[in-house]
């Protein structure tokens, strides 16, 4: 697998694209979607208006390294799509592209993240052997805590991770 590297998810939420787009257009709730172990706390002041060019500024550890992260939303259609850009952080690359479709009479959420890990040319080992698995798990606890905050019902809900 050569960089970017790939991760895509897809979830369904009984709700609609503008109820599931509200949740993201306030930048503190991504605390709350994000894996404790992270300790990632927004630094930027709230409220932040998101739209694009909005830079957010996070701390983070992996590892227990400590990280700053700064992001900017390069991209923001209300309802439909945004995506967050790395400009500083642990990736030598991080694009996150969000899409909010209703079908189904709810909303597929997609997440397609493209990333380039440091490692030069052993990056493709790295992202197997330590990064890929990180950002996985980043992701399923996304979507437990995304399920528990829309109240969904798992059994109900289809995710795919490819």
């Amino acid at each position: 697998m050569k960089e970017p590297f790939v991760l895509e998810t897809e979830i369904w939420l009984p709700h609609t694209p503008e109820e599931v787009f509200d949740f993201f257009n306030d930048a503190a709730n991504l605390q709350a979607i994000t894996p404790p172990w992270l300790d990632f706390k927004i630094v930027t002041p709230l409220p932040i208006e998101m739209k694009p060019g909005a830079l957010i500024d996070y701390r983070l550890k992996l590892y227990g390294i400590p990280f700053r992260w700064r992001t900017e939303i390069t991209a923001w259609q209300p309802n439909d799509f945004f995506v967050d850009s790395q400009l500083k952080g642990p990736y030598k690359q991080w694009i996150h592209t969000h899409r909010f479709e209703g079908r189904d009479g709810g909303t597929w959420m997609q997440d397609r993240v493209e990333y380039k890990v440091p490692g030069g040319p052993l990056s493709p080992l790295v992202n197997q052997l330590i990064v890929r698995q990180k950002v996985e798990k980043i992701f399923d606890y996304r979507k437990v805590k995304i399920y528990q905050i829309f109240q969904t019902n798992q059994h109900h809900a289809e995710e795919r991770v490819r």
